[in-house]
């Protein structure tokens, strides 16, 4: 299954408190709960104005829906091509 990175501008998203991130996370989850096992969260990076979230989709289309549902921004998702870390160079 395809794997994309959604690049989402909110600007003081690094400000946001532990609470936020929490209500966030919860309305995420429950937007994913109602569309089913075929999209999965991985993870989420936070940096100052954006957050980077890694998803798994048979599509892009149902990652703009997860977007659209949960009233999150989805400003770039791109499809991951390829994966590399440092194992890559042996």
């Amino acid at each position: 299954m395809p794997k994309y990175v959604i690049e989402r501008e909110i600007p003081g998203a690094g400000a946001m408190t532990r609470d936020n991130l929490h209500e966030a996370a919860e309305k995420s989850c429950s937007v994913l709960r109602n569309l089913g096992p075929a999209i999965q969260w991985v993870e989420s990076y936070v940096t100052d104005d954006k957050i980077y979230c890694v998803y798994i989709a048979p599509n892009k289309a149902l990652i703009e829906q997860h977007a659209r549902e949960g009233g999150f921004p989805a400003n770039r998702i791109s499809e991951v091509r390829s994966i590399i870390d440092p194992t890559t160079a042996d």
